[in-house]
């Protein structure tokens, strides 16, 4: 038992650094793009061509964690990454930009699906599930506190160049770390003779993880938008790296406060899942309106966004079977990224026509409608 505690410890610490690491940057991408040249719709772009990248690493993800193992498929994308963030500092124009984020996207796109698979197996009940998923929220909420305010910090002191070759040495000392460290406990064990294959409709087949991955498209969304539109303001306002940081700042301690309240995981997953889209489209369409400040509504953005993540992973363990974990996790990590690839080409396309939130209200609502229909049809 204390084996295993430690086993999971590891893999939180893991975790964590792979948050933090990874949202240093946030702050700096866009307007580092920016700077070599491209425009708000090739920024765009960028970002979807890395969401496609990672839509497609997540389909072959899925199965390849379930037969071979989750360890492999942390360890190996991290080094890769590593490279690649260090590559960033030597890009020379934003088609470089271009092909060196969309290979991060397809190397990182093994990372998520199987780190989850793996903290998956620590839990025997739904109970114990959500806290592991809630512990994990709240580290990875604290780096998102953090890491944006270190990356804005960093850019003023060491220049865009030297802030990716501080992201990508630090990626790879947490790949080293977790060949070290981390243990694949739970051993796949293949039998050819006895082994029926696994139907991949059977997961879609599933009501719940269809409502689950719907909201997970549009809560996705909603999020590309933000990491979008936020770091322009760099852009068009002028603001500092620095200041952009603080405004993600303000959505993570909202996060954070959300996950610290472990009773709400006694709640049905597919309930918490509604109201945090619902609210999160409401603070969208008061972004749109200006009825508010901007940090506020970040900060109640960040609030329904702590009430859905753990809810998401806790309904996806519940949905399917443990054998078929890794695909159901790759698939939601497919479309988190589809949800990204439409969110950050839309709003390339149309930040100058209409705003961007407004149609993300529009998508979490018609979503939101999509679900709550399928559901009266299944009960």
């Amino acid at each position: 038992m204390k084996e295993a505690t430690l086993d999971k410890l590891n893999l939180f610490i893991v975790m964590f650094f792979i948050s933090l690491i990874m949202r240093i940057q946030v702050p700096v991408f866009t307007p580092y793009a920016a700077s070599l040249g491209a425009s708000s719709i090739l920024i765009g772009i960028i970002f979807s061509v890395t969401s496609f990248t990672n839509l497609v690493g997540n389909l072959l993800a899925g199965p390849l964690v379930d037969r071979f193992g989750k360890k492999m498929f942390i360890t190996v994308p991290l080094f890769a990454s590593g490279g690649l963030f260090i590559a960033h500092g030597l890009a020379s124009d934003s088609g470089d930009l271009l092909l060196l984020h969309g290979l991060n996207g397809f190397a990182l796109a093994f990372l998520i699906p199987a780190a989850f698979t793996l903290l998956s197996g620590y839990a025997n009940n739904s109970q114990q599930q959500g806290k592991n998923m809630a512990i994990n929220g709240i580290l990875s909420t604290i780096a998102s506190i953090i890491a944006p305010l270190v990356g804005g910090k960093l850019v003023v002191l060491i220049g865009y160049v030297n802030t990716y070759y501080f992201i990508g040495i630090a990626i790879i000392l947490t790949g080293m770390y977790s060949i070290r460290f981390l243990q694949d406990r739970q051993v796949v064990i293949i039998d050819k003779r006895n082994q029926a294959p696994i139907d991949n409709r059977r997961i879609h087949s599933v009501s719940n993880l269809a409502v689950v991955y719907l909201i997970g498209f549009a809560v996705m969304y909603t999020h590309g938008v933000i990491i979008f539109e936020v770091p322009y303001l760099t852009v068009e306002k002028g603001f500092s790296t620095f200041d952009t940081g603080q405004l993600f700042s303000y959505m993570g301690i909202g996060t954070f406060i959300t996950l610290s309240l472990f009773f709400i995981n006694r709640f049905d997953p597919l309930k918490r899942l509604g109201l945090g889209l619902f609210g999160m489209s409401i603070a969208l369409f008061c972004l749109f309106t200006s009825l508010l400040p901007l940090p506020f509504l970040l900060f109640v953005i960040g609030l329904f966004f702590g009430l859905v993540m753990p809810a998401m992973a806790t309904a996806i363990t519940e949905s399917a079977t443990k054998q078929t974990h890794g695909r159901a996790f790759g698939y939601m990590s497919a479309v988190f990224s589809l949800g990204m690839i439409v969110s950050s080409f839309v709003t390339g396309a149309i930040r100058d026509i209409i705003s961007p939130y407004f149609i993300a209200f529009l998508v979490g609502m018609v979503v939101l409608t999509v679900a709550g229909y399928s559901k009266l049809r299944s009960a």
